[in-house]
Order: C-alpha cells, then structure tokens, then sequence
C-alpha cells in the first residue's frame, strides 16, 4: 500500500534542497520551473520558510538559506557522528590514519565527526567542527565532484592548513545531505588502497544514513 505524503511539505523541502545546492540563491521564478508550479505555490511556500527563518530574501531579490536550517544541522551533527561512527573506527583503523566524515554547509567543507586509530600518538591533523572552503581538501572537492555528477575518490596534499595528505570519497545518494568520507595522515597514502577503504567507508555510512526505499 504506498504511502500517504503531503505534497506540500515535500515542495517546501525540495525549495530548501535546491537553495542548499546553490549559495548564490535562487529567484522565485527559477524555483517555480525546478519544481514545475507556478509562482504563487513558490511565493507561499517562501513566505512559510521565511517565517521559520529557514530562507531568506537578499535585497536583489534572490532567496537563500537562512539561520534556521544552521539550527537544524545543529541539531543533526550528534546524529550523523552516531551513525558514521562505526564504519570510520573501521576506517581509520585499516588505514592507520585520521577518518573523519565532512558535510557541505553553503560554500564550506565541515568535518562533524573526526576517529583516530586506537593507540595512535597521531597529532590532531583534523579536529570536529573545522571549516574549510568546499574548493580545498579532498572531502571538499570530493563532493563538488558528485555535484557534477563524477563520484570519484580525491587525493589532496597540504590543500588544507594543517593536513598534509587526505584521500576522501563522495557518500553517494543519500537525499538531503551533502557528505564526504576521508583519511588523513602525516606521510603520503597509498591511493588505490586507501581510496578502496575510503569507498567501502562512504557505502557503509550511506547504508545508514539511507531512509526507507533509499537503500
């Protein structure tokens, strides 16, 4: 028996969906052709965002996310460490490196949860909550690449202060999160292993992540 939804809510969170995937903003027009309706659905549906300060209107015009979705993913980053957790003790303790899972918020690569292998005397090379353009880091670039629709395993080398060598991979088809999973280390990696690892990481961590139908 399939089951009942609110087509309301669902154009309300793809209005969120596609404002995520684009920092510099959307106009009501370019929302209503995204989501086949017509501009009054779109301006209702804005003005309920706005009042739950999830979007907000730039004075040109254009719609953006807002402070209230920062609130959500708040609220989610316990949750995501939880379920990430088990697959990236198991990474990092394969790969004798730092595995961490890293998000995209806006233009910006976040690291929400961040293992280290037991007994390791590692330094911090990457600690839980840092920030780093999208464009820097493997994790970062991983995911642009899965934005234009090349999933791929990324190497990087002393792009981000502090990480002289990571190897990340896209976690792909998981609706509404954008996350990548890596391994960072002192000295170099070996690619074709680690980005093996890395994959077998991301799919496990989106086996969890994945709601009902997704898997």
């Amino acid at each position: 028996m399939p089951r009942e939804t609110s087509q309301t809510l669902d154009r309300g969170l793809t209005v969120l969906e596609l404002l995520a995937a684009h920092p510099e903003g959307l106009t009501v027009n370019e929302l209503a052709g995204a989501l086949g309706v017509g501009r009054t659905v779109v301006y209702r549906l804005v003005a309920t965002l706005e009042d739950h300060r999830l979007v907000r209107r730039e004075p040109g015009g254009r719609l953006v996310v807002w402070l209230g979705v920062t609130t959500l993913g708040r609220a989610v980053e316990p949750l995501l460490r939880n379920a990430a957790g088990p697959a990236l003790r198991q990474l990092a303790q394969e790969s004798s490196a730092i595995a961490h899972l890293t998000v995209a918020e806006g233009p910006d690569a976040v690291a929400v949860a961040v293992v280290e292998p037991v007994g390791s005397d590692l330094p911090a090379l990457l600690r839980q909550g840092a920030r780093h353009a999208l464009e820097r880091g493997a994790a970062g670039r991983a995911m642009l690449r899965l934005r234009e629709g090349s999933p791929a395993v990324v190497a990087s080398t002393g792009d981000v202060p502090g990480v002289p060598h990571e190897i990340a991979a896209p976690v792909v088809g998981v609706r509404g999160i954008e996350a990548a999973v890596g391994v960072v280390s002192l000295t170099a990696l070996d690619t074709a292993v680690a980005g093996q690892a890395v994959v077998r990481a991301a799919a496990a961590v989106r086996l969890v992540l994945s709601g009902p139908g997704e898997t």
